[in-house]
């Protein structure tokens, strides 16, 4: 682990010194001036961010790590598996803990597992729903006794404040809890895997497995499932190996020591009003510094499979959610210097503002480089007094171009090493072999080019929103089609068209040299409706086909069924007193 951290930082500091001296050594070619200093310097920071994400793929491909201790005995206790939901659309998540349910009947282990729904719906039509179709959920499983609703009075907290009503209330009847979001979905066979393997660990306090998105329709969406299928169990690998003991935490589709949990994660409420003061947004990565620093271990496993969720299927809605991560890791800012935590934990806080910080830095190169003419010093050809001959300044353009080069080197290259070591393992079967394995990659390589200007801006405004004092609060998640006209693309991107046409005028204006190398970056922008539109519509399987296309998941194909009956049941069964719910444990 040290030396997996050691070779990675510095690496990725290796590789933003040497832009760093590349782009100082280019400016400096007609004088040096201040916007040189300023330009290289961002430079350095954004190209560190972007090794740093390279070399985790790095370590990924060239470590393995160490065979982890499962329990193959029975299971002790029982397990709480809970779903916090907000605003959702019943029918698909109580299907879902159907589908998980019967996975578990199936593995022989469903009496050691409860289902707790833990509600914080505001929505009072929602909340009928839910109760209508928790009646379906029982009746469908037989669940009465294992399968739990409640909704709170008061959302406080959000969804941490929901898993902590329910770790205060009964978290005393449980050793482990699996939690989970509404759209997430495990294998019975995980879950229990996931069991043993806390069970193998006393000092295991928490154990993040790795989600695989599924049921993506949209062109976006199933671009972002086969980047999340075929790179992430590489890059998950490399996080692994770095961050040992003081691992990750996602805020779901993991399980935890409940008492480990209950002793180390009440969350703090930061003073001051949001959106760097008030319920922390990005709770989960907190819970994981303090149980580590209470002396749990926090451990990601990229090896086990069986863990789903869904995901945005348009870019608007990401970046909604986008914007409260970013809010979210941003307040981190506050805990730095909190007191006791693991100087991973830290790093891993500063690496989360980093992530949001990084689009600003290379948005402010953009913004440098356009002015830079007003700052640089007037042409001397006659540097040497009384000398007859100008003397020229030696082109430096090959130093901008190897600079390029190593930028879209960062981008790419971990992406090909990974389509390759794909080959040579054969995991490229389950993604149709490997030509079409090729074309996916390629693909996905164009697409995420495409987007990225796009995604830079929509970071970028939320960056700016959180520090002037905006406060985004916690929107529901949007399921479901994701389909977007060109009209609802234009009013959530006219923005940044505007913002790419006023680019490329000031380039022409003040640098006209500089308009061919911004081309990749402001012709996104120009088209932004265009691409958020065509790129939220639906698409067949071709290229970005992933094995759960090619043949969906056991516990996938049990939801679908469930689904076909419940569906156009609005009042599935008759109205009933309500069973006690999961607070009702000791």
């Amino acid at each position: 682990m040290l030396l997996t951290r050691t070779v990675t930082l510095a690496l990725s500091l290796a590789a933003a010194w040497g832009g760093f001296l590349l782009f100082l050594q280019f400016g400096a070619a007609d004088g040096m001036d201040a916007m040189d200093i300023v330009r290289s310097a961002l430079i350095f920071a954004s190209t560190f961010w972007l090794a740093w994400g390279a070399v985790q793929a790095l370590a990924g491909l060239t470590t393995r790590p160490p065979a982890v201790p499962r329990d193959t005995g029975s299971l002790r206790g029982v397990t709480a598996i809970l779903v916090p939901v907000y605003n959702e659309d019943p029918v698909a998540t109580f299907a879902r803990i159907a589908a998980m349910d019967a996975s578990l009947k199936a593995a022989g282990q469903a009496a050691q597992f409860h289902f707790a729904i833990l509600s914080d719906t505001r929505d009072e039509a929602i909340a009928a729903r839910e109760r209508h179709w928790f009646l379906r959920l029982l009746e469908e499983t037989g669940g009465e006794g294992r399968i739990f609703y409640r909704r709170r009075l008061s959302n406080k907290g959000r969804k941490a404040g929901n898993i902590e009503d329910f770790i205060k209330r009964s978290g005393a009847a449980y050793e482990f809890s699996v939690i989970l979001d509404a759209d997430s979905l495990i294998e019975g066979e995980t879950l229990v895997e996931m069991v043993r393997r806390m069970q193998a660990a006393p000092g295991l306090g928490l154990l993040q497995t790795l989600p695989v998105i599924i049921r993506a329709q949209s062109r976006f969406g199933r671009a972002m499932q086969f980047a999340g299928t075929f790179y992430s169990p590489i890059f998950a690998r490399g996080l692994a190996m770095m961050q040992g003991h003081t691992g990750p935490f996602w805020g779901h589709n993991a399980i935890v020591r409940t008492r480990a949990f209950a002793e180390s994660c009440g969350m703090p409420e930061l003073a001051g009003k949001p959106p760097f003061g008030g319920h922390i947004l990005s709770h989960d990565y907190v819970e994981a510094a303090l149980l580590a620093r209470a002396g749990w271990q926090v451990r990601v496993d990229d090896d086990i499979a069986g863990s789903y969720e869904e995901a945005p299927g348009n870019i608007v809605d990401h970046a909604k959610r986008d914007r409260r991560w970013c809010q979210g890791n941003l307040q981190h800012s506050r805990l730095l210097a909190a007191p006791g935590l693991k100087p991973w934990s830290r790093f891993v806080f500063l690496q989360g503002i980093l992530a949001y910080i990084a689009p600003v830095f290379w948005l402010g190169f953009i913004l440098a480089s356009i002015a830079a003419p007003l700052f640089a010093p007037p042409p001397d050809y006659f540097p040497v007094e009384f000398w007859p001959f100008p003397v020229l300044p030696v082109s430096q353009a090959s130093k901008a171009l190897g600079l390029a080069v190593g930028v879209f080197g960062l981008l790419f290259v971990p992406k090909l090493l990974i389509l390759l070591d794909a080959a040579l393992r054969g995991r490229v079967a389950g993604f149709g072999g490997g030509l079409r394995a090729l074309a996916s990659v390629l693909a996905e390589l164009v697409f995420s080019s495409l987007i990225a200007p796009i995604f830079l801006m929509y970071q970028t405004r939320s960056v700016s929103q959180v520090l002037r004092g905006a406060d985004g609060g916690w929107p529901a998640q949007t399921r479901g089609d994701g389909s977007l006209s060109l009209s609802d693309a234009w009013a959530a991107s006219h923005w940044i068209v505007t913002t790419g046409a006023l680019t490329i005028a000031a380039t022409q204006w003040l640098s006209p040299v500089l308009v061919p190398w911004l081309l990749p970056v402001t012709l996104p922008m120009l088209a932004a409706p265009l691409i958020i539109a065509w790129s939220s519509r639906a698409s067949r399987p071709g290229v970005f086909l992933t094995p759960t296309e090619w043949q969906p998941a056991p516990v996938m194909a049990l939801q679908d069924l469930i689904l076909s009956r419940w569906q156009g049941m609005e009042t599935p069964v008759q109205d009933r007193d309500m069973p006690g719910p999961a607070v009702t444990h000791a």
